[in-house]
């Protein structure tokens, strides 16, 4: 796989004057990048493709607006975090 993406994957961005991110609360790695954690798993399913299915798991993350998770690989987020299982 390669980590790109099709420019019809981008969304216009809409600002929400009211969410605010406090600068001081960002732990920065060494490298100035910042990895949020996982806090919870709160669902789970499974992809079916032609000949395989793939389990998967909805992640909420760390400082992410209420509501908003990402679906992950299940045995990614099993061998990264298993303090979640």
């Amino acid at each position: 796989m390669h980590d790109v993406f099709h420019v019809s994957q981008l969304r216009k961005f809409v600002p929400d004057s009211s969410v605010t991110v406090d600068l001081e609360s960002i732990e920065l790695e060494p490298n100035m990048t910042f990895q949020p954690q996982p806090v919870q798993i709160v669902d789970r399913d499974v992809r079916n493709l032609r000949t395989r299915s793939i389990p998967v798991v909805k992640v909420v993350w760390e400082g992410s607006p209420d509501g908003e998770a990402t679906w992950e690989l299940e045995s990614e987020m099993s061998k990264q975090y298993p303090h979640l299982f």
